[in-house]
């Protein structure tokens, strides 16, 4: 036993945590390595089952790293859930993370402008002189 782990400095103090309900979605299985939080299904080796508890922590843990450093989180949170995760295992799941959420964020406002601008088209297409709609096509189509 080390001398960290005798006198325990990696008990960390609990942080604010606001009220949530979450419900934890399988997810496909794309790699060999199967993901902290999750378990291969007993039915269907495609899927990964969420495990609540590891999830949960991973979440919490999130919020540790605003103070601590990712060594100190992953002890922690290995210690909580009983599952091995390194350092650079968390710092990885969690720029993933952050990762995809921008790349979502990123797409949703390209969506939405290419709906403004379509919408911004088709009215200019039919206020234009000359403008007829076909009755086989849902495109305006304008005399040239």
């Amino acid at each position: 036993m080390s001398n960290a782990d005798s006198i325990g400095f990696w008990d960390l103090p609990e942080p604010e945590l606001e009220k949530e309900t979450k419900e934890w979605l399988p997810i496909p299985r794309i790699a060999v390595k199967i993901p902290f939080g999750y378990e291969v299904s007993t039915e269907d080796r495609a899927i990964l089952l969420p495990i609540k508890h590891e999830l949960e922590a991973l979440e919490k843990a999130k919020k540790y790293l605003k103070q601590y450093s990712y060594r100190e989180v992953a002890r922690w949170l290995t210690k909580t859930t009983d599952r091995y995760i390194s350092h650079v295992g968390l710092t990885k799941r969690v720029k993933d993370e952050q990762q995809r959420k921008k790349q979502i964020k990123i797409k949703r406002q390209w969506a939405a402008k290419y709906k403004a601008a379509i919408e911004a088209a088709e009215k200019l297409e039919t206020k234009r002189v000359g403008a007829y709609r076909d009755c086989t096509d849902t495109a305006v189509n304008t005399v040239q």
